[in-house]
C-alpha cells in the first residue's frame, strides 16, 4: 500500500519537479536581486527587500522538496513543495494587485493634476 501511494506521488509531482531547476533558478536570481538592491541603498533596501529574498527562498525551498518528493515518493515532501508555492504565488498576486492600485492612484492623480493646472492657466 505505502509503495502504491510513493508511485502516485512520484507521478503527480513529475510535471513540476521536471521545472525544478528553473524553480530553483528563479529563486536564486530573485535573491540575488533583492540583495543588490540592498547593497545598492546601502541597506536601506532592506525595509523593501526582504519581501523578494522571502519569496526567492520560498522558490528555492519549493525545488528541493520537489526534488525530494519525485525521488523518494514521500508526500510530505509534496506537500511542503506545493505549500511554498502556494505562498510564493500569493504574495505574487498581492503584490500585483498593489502595484496595479500604485498604478491607477498615480494615473488618477496626474489627470487630476492636469485637469487643475489646465483650469489654472485659464484663469
Amino acid at each position: 500500500m505505502t509503495e502504491d501511494r510513493s508511485a502516485l506521488v512520484r507521478d503527480l509531482v513529475t510535471p513540476l519537479a521536471s521545472g525544478k531547476g528553473w524553480i530553483k533558478f528563479l529563486g536564486i536570481i530573485t535573491i540575488v536581486g533583492a540583495a543588490l538592491s540592498v547593497l545598492s541603498t546601502f541597506g536601506l533596501g532592506l525595509l523593501v527587500a526582504w519581501l523578494p529574498i522571502w519569496m526567492g527562498v520560498l522558490l528555492w525551498q519549493s525545488g528541493g522538496a520537489l526534488e525530494r518528493a519525485q525521488m523518494s515518493g514521500d508526500e510530505a515532501s509534496m506537500r511542503m513543495a506545493l505549500g511554498k508555492l502556494r505562498t510564493y504565488f500569493v504574495i505574487q498576486g498581492i503584490l500585483i494587485v498593489i502595484s496595479f492600485a500604485l498604478v491607477l492612484m498615480v494615473f488618477v492623480l496626474g489627470i487630476g493634476s492636469a485637469i487643475f493646472s489646465g483650469m489654472h492657466h485659464a484663469l
